[in-house]
């Protein structure tokens, strides 16, 4: 691949540093995760570069298996033989991991959520092209719109609408017949958080309130 140079020298001066430092430190437990991983949870959260979702949990290495994408969106299961990330993702953590816990972090300030409102009021006609993988993606959370659309202000709709990326990923999770089974045997739960990144808050989903609640 011609087009591929070295890393910038920023991350490989960090990498040096970690080598020479936490692996240094640590050698018998990277040793120990070399040989598999065993997560008690997967965390599905957003390609935001502000969500950091071990530090938020206080997690060590080994112990999420963590998948990001935008909007820290689910699709509906569809085995038509295509490529799907997200999908693939949820299989291997639920069928070959057995993780025990599936988490959906919504967060503030979500990008790709303004840009499904804006694509779905009409203001980001660029995201209706069949050419837009980001819009063709935030389809998935056109049914969450539909619920929010009738709030009075864009701020409203956009807050409610990064709580409907976790709903309607948590219910898009139980369209697979894997984890539908899993959480039917009591071998898997799933939950649903929102991180207000600038307040440090963590809320989380009740399905019997249908609410969103402080942690």
């Amino acid at each position: 691949m011609k087009h591929a140079r070295p890393l910038p020298g920023y991350l490989a001066k960090r990498f040096h540093g970690w080598k020479a430092t936490t692996y240094s430190e640590n050698k018998a437990w990277y040793r120990r995760l070399s040989e598999g991983q065993h997560p008690r949870a997967m965390i599905i959260s957003c390609c935001d570069s502000r969500v950091h979702v071990t530090s938020i949990f206080g997690a060590d290495q080994g112990e999420f298996f963590i998948h990001r994408n935008i909007a820290n969106l689910v699709p509906v299961y569809n085995p038509d033989g295509q490529q799907h990330g997200t999908s693939a993702a949820v299989e291997y953590a639920v069928t070959a991991l057995k993780v025990a816990h599936v988490v959906v972090m919504g967060h503030s300030s979500c990008g790709g959520v303004q840009g499904c409102l804006n694509m779905c009021s009409g203001k980001a006609p660029e995201l209706e092209e069949k050419s837009s993988f980001v819009g063709r993606w935030m389809d998935i959370l056109r049914p969450g719109y539909e619920r929010v659309q009738h709030l009075e202000t864009e701020e409203a709709q956009r807050d409610a609408l990064e709580k409907q990326a976790v709903i309607v990923s948590l219910e898009n999770l139980m369209s697979f017949p894997f984890v539908a089974e899993a959480v039917e045997q009591g071998d898997l739960t799933l939950h649903g958080v929102w991180h207000d990144i600038g307040e440090g808050g963590l809320e989380q989903y009740s399905p019997e309130t249908e609410t969103f609640s402080a942690v």
